[in-house]
């Protein structure tokens, strides 16, 4: 056997382990050396100590022909939805938003003002928010934008929620409604097909407002949090929902070591995602179990806070914590209980 041979043997694809397993894997062996770390890899935010309160830090990457589309996305629209991304994380760990700095890679087909359209975006979510930019990098890129964002939150120390911390008969709710974000980008995707096509035909998206706007410009949950403060309520775990509810139930389960059982008859859809979801010949809770990029927040609570939850519209009961022995089940609306399986959207999965 040569030694090109023997090497490729005992190579593995990225595409193999997927993002998350490739986190898991790069990071094993990592140490933590300073004290005042109170959290690394593994959360929605790294947690520093800063003396009175939790520094948060968490960064965001998107790259054209990965995350965004550029034919559809407009770059104000991208410029916002690259900071509200970075601030749902700091929502996560139940904190405040304070600072952002923004790496830009670009090509050289974009032009200043092309630029002043996606900063006009990332200082309107700025002044949404309340975060200062503080900072940042730009270079150059063979092909294509590269937008690369890093937020600084903080909490109060004895306020701060990790993925870890959910217990046995804790109820899993989930905020806003699931599955829009991905039925408006299949929406969009169908569109520019149709145009590359017959490009004098021009885009129908009358009546597809609401979906387009979960794609296109999502919102941090930034009042959820407020409201379980006003509620003064400290959820036992949280995480908020990028890549899908099912990909996010299992994280919640894996780093709490418990299991989790969900309904499917819980599972919040606006109804006009379920109307776009019959026309594309979809089901509907499959969007949101793995459509991913809605941005709401899932969270366990202890069950004698139920009555504060059980008539709010903004919050759902999804289901509930289980004994870890007992597994992740998905229960579906015949009362058939089945395992729960991660098929979020994997950036380097095939």
């Amino acid at each position: 056997m040569s030694l090109l041979e023997e090497k490729s043997q005992n190579t593995t694809p990225i595409s193999q382990l997927g993002e998350f397993g490739l986190i898991d894997h790069l990071t094993k062996n990592n140490k933590l050396k300073n004290e005042n770390t109170i959290k690394g890899v593994g959360d929605d935010a790294a947690v520093i100590d800063i003396g009175d309160k939790y520094q948060l830090v968490s960064t965001d990457l998107l790259v054209e022909g990965v995350h965004f589309d550029l034919g559809y996305m407009p770059l104000k629209h991208l410029g916002y939805k690259s900071v509200a991304v970075n601030v749902s994380d700091i929502c996560a760990m139940n904190g405040d938003a304070k600072q952002i700095t923004v790496g830009l890679a670009m090509s050289n087909r974009f032009t200043v003002e092309a630029l002043d359209e996606l900063y006009a975006g990332i200082y309107l979510a700025c002044e949404h928010y309340g975060v200062d930019l503080v900072g940042g990098d730009t270079t150059s890129s063979t092909v294509g934008l590269m937008i690369s964002v890093t937020v600084l939150g903080e909490v109060e120390k004895e306020n701060v929620v990790y993925r870890s911390g959910a217990k046995i008969n804790d109820l899993v709710i989930c905020t806003g409604d699931l599955g829009a974000a991905y039925l408006g980008l299949q929406l969009l995707n169908r569109e520019k097909e149709m145009f590359k096509e017959n490009p004098t035909m021009q885009p129908d998206l009358t009546g597809n407002d609401y979906v387009l706007q979960r794609q296109l410009k999502p919102e941090a949950g930034v009042k959820y949090i407020k409201i379980l403060k006003d509620l003064d309520i400290i959820p036992t775990s949280m995480i908020d929902i990028s890549d899908g509810l099912s990909s996010e139930v299992l994280h919640l389960s894996k780093s709490s070591k418990v299991g989790i059982t969900i309904h499917e008859d819980k599972i919040p859809v606006d109804y006009t995602t379920m109307n776009l979801a019959n026309e594309f010949n979809m089901n509907p809770i499959t969007c949101a179990l793995s459509g991913g990029e809605d941005y709401e927040l899932l969270f366990t609570i202890s069950q004698v806070h139920y009555d504060k939850f059980k008539k709010d519209a903004d919050f759902t009961i999804v289901g509930y914590v289980t004994d870890a022995s007992e597994g992740n089940n998905f229960i579906a609306k015949d009362g058939t209980s089945h395992p729960l399986t991660a098929q979020g959207w994997d950036a380097l999965k095939k």
